[in-house]
């Protein structure tokens, strides 16, 4: 086996557990190591440290794959490692039939993502190391998962970088193109052939569920209230009544009101709904995405507590917010000369729950002054949106937007917007989406909730 021997004043990265070598931590190799091939690691002493695979068309020139010695990646090899992968998730996600099965580098197995949908798995292949072992990682995913069907989605510009082509299609069985799946005890339909990425995105299932004490105590604030009084024939008992006296039939009349943005599948939608909310707004700039969305709503019943926008959340925020300013401006008509002949344009809604997860804005370095104007503008037009004491739900994917600087930018928006947030919660990826201490790239999910006032002005 040839060997990469790492240069002596590097940072000791791959001592503190990452599994990155890039092109410029190495002084030389030994041997005539071929693309894709296992490599084995030396340090400039000659010491033994881990073997990997190797790519010298890739900044990322060795991703390691074992700290012993390794000779090949065998289908052996794959069977070990995605038992342990199967394990950790059935410990920690108990009934779940789908969830993130493999996380890459998280699971000792750089560039390679496999997602379970009940009893189809979705492959994403990302490395020219990966790509060699393909037929060892199918077979074992059969010997191990024993699904009815493997579908590929490797259709990622990254494998470029590696040198080669993206790639979908059936490689195992029966892969139909959408499949049903359960999460949080409510059903969703996932498109394995068009959805985004391989189609769901698991990592927010807690956070999804961390909606749920928002959802319910909102009644009050309508004027309903739970009393005891006579019903219809004369018998006492607590029901909610109005103002008037008058008992409330809707059974969701304790529920929020929700505005969900960038909802892809609709799934906050779909637990907001399940956890008690009156009405959602569910928008996305996608109508397939929509589309979904209310096939999900339809699939658990929820058809008519919600809306579908089909829209730009960055222009929908905006209009909602500049209507809501001409009904102030209106309002001050009597002390300011504001022309009221002109008609209102129907927008200035607000909600008592606005949940922001958009798609990542900063997708490299250099695009993070930019990502942070985006994450400025969409939480400042939505903290101006929620009713006062209500919430803003917000989240960011964005690796290289720092939990730090996420949330200095909200808290920008927030002084900008008039308002003062109290932070109630946050969150990262889920537990099929571990995380390896001292590799930072993996901590990539930003998930908060805050509460929303209005700063008092003078």
């Amino acid at each position: 086996m040839a060997v990469v021997i790492l240069q002596k004043n590097r940072k000791k990265r791959l001592e503190a557990g990452h599994p990155w070598i890039f092109q410029s931590e190495i002084d030389r190799t030994e041997g005539e190591p071929a693309p894709g091939a296992l490599v084995a690691v030396h340090t400039h002493a000659g010491q033994y440290m881990a073997t990997g695979y190797y790519n010298p068309a890739s900044q990322m020139a060795v991703r390691i794959v074992s700290n012993e010695p390794l000779e090949a990646m065998s289908h052996d090899f794959f069977v070990e490692r995605i038992r342990a992968c199967r394990e950790h998730r059935e410990r920690f996600l108990g009934e779940n039939l789908s969830y993130r099965l493999v996380y890459g580098e998280a699971d000792f197995l750089p560039g390679l993502t496999v997602d379970k949908f009940e009893d189809v798995l979705v492959v994403q292949i990302l490395t020219l190391g990966m790509e060699q072992a393909r037929d060892a990682i199918i077979s074992a995913l059969i010997e191990v998962m024993q699904p009815k069907g493997i579908y590929e989605r490797s259709d990622v510009a990254v494998r470029e970088l590696e040198g080669l082509e993206q790639r979908t299609g059936v490689l195992y069985g029966d892969c139909p193109r959408h499949v049903t799946i359960r999460e949080n005890g409510l059903l969703l339909e996932v498109d394995i052939v068009e959805g985004q990425k391989t189609g769901y995105f698991f990592d927010q299932r807690e956070n999804r569920a961390a909606l749920e004490p928002l959802m319910k105590g909102w009644g009050r604030r309508s004027g309903i209230e739970l009393k005891e009084q006579a019903d219809e024939n004369g018998t006492l008992r607590r029901m909610p009544v109005n103002a008037k006296g008058k008992e409330v039939t809707f059974p969701y009349w304790d529920g929020a009101t929700v505005l969900e943005c960038f909802s892809h599948t609709g799934s906050f939608t779909l637990h907001a709904c399940k956890f008690g909310a009156k009405k959602v707004t569910c928008l996305d700039i996608s109508e397939h995405a929509v589309e979904t969305a209310k096939r999900n709503v339809e699939l658990n019943g929820f058809e008519d507590r919600v809306e579908f926008i089909v829209a730009d959340a960055f222009d929908y925020l905006r209009q909602q917010v500049h209507g809501i300013e001409q009904r102030q401006e209106r309002g001050q008509a009597a002390s300011k000369k504001v022309d009221t002949s002109k008609p209102l344009e129907g927008k200035g809604r607000t909600w008592d729950v606005v949940i922001l997860d958009p798609p990542a804005f900063a997708k490299s370095r250099g695009a993070v002054e930019g990502a942070c104007r985006g994450y400025k503008d969409i939480n400042l037009h939505g903290m101006k949106l929620v009713n006062e004491g209500g919430y803003l739900v917000t989240a960011s994917c964005s690796y290289h937007m720092k939990p730090e600087l996420f949330l200095e930018t909200i808290h920008a928006a927030a002084v900008d917007a008039g308002k003062v947030l109290r932070l109630l919660e946050y969150r990262a990826a889920g537990k099929d989406h571990p995380r390896i201490l001292g590799v930072d790239e993996g901590n990539y999910l930003k998930f908060a909730i805050f509460e929303v006032r209005s700063r008092k002005r003078v």
